[in-house]
């Protein structure tokens, strides 16, 4: 669980974002926030190795087979982060508001290096999804499977 890189783009007595809180968590959180930073997106964010693996998707999650979304991978964040909701204010890293577009958890199917499927069981998205990664390590394709 390394989350410095969270941490250094942080100024925690600025910012109302969860620093840093060891857990125990049944690895299943699965969570989709809406951030109207400088440009609207979303962030993806799965349970995986004690910390959210982090997605930014720059168009709404594709809900309905048929629909690919680029999704950026982002520094890992802590699991009280899958909670977090408010503004992080200007001046700050990822400035602008923060709230739960979609929650709830999800099965992991296979994982490889450049690939993950997941059974994700949420509010909004349900169904088995998958990222692919793309040449460009950071850069991902998002889509429900059929």
């Amino acid at each position: 669980m390394n989350l410095k890189e969270y941490e250094s783009k942080r100024t925690f007595e600025k910012t109302t974002e969860p620093k840093d809180k060891s857990e125990k968590s049944e690895g299943t959180t699965y969570v989709i926030q809406k951030h109207a930073a400088t440009h609207l997106h979303y962030d993806l964010r799965l349970e995986m190795d004690g910390v959210l693996k982090s997605w930014a998707v720059p168009k709404e999650p594709p809900v309905n087979f048929g629909i690919r979304r680029l999704a950026i991978q982002v520094e890992d964040h802590p699991l009280s982060y899958a909670n977090f909701t408010g503004t992080i204010p200007e001046g700050e890293y990822g400035a602008g508001s923060v709230e739960i577009w979609d929650k709830g958890t999800f099965k992991l199917i296979d994982r490889k290096e450049d690939k993950l499927v997941v059974e994700i069981n949420g509010e909004k998205l349900n169904g088995s999804y998958v990222l692919v990664r793309l040449k460009d390590k950071k850069n991902w394709i998002f889509f429900k499977k059929k």
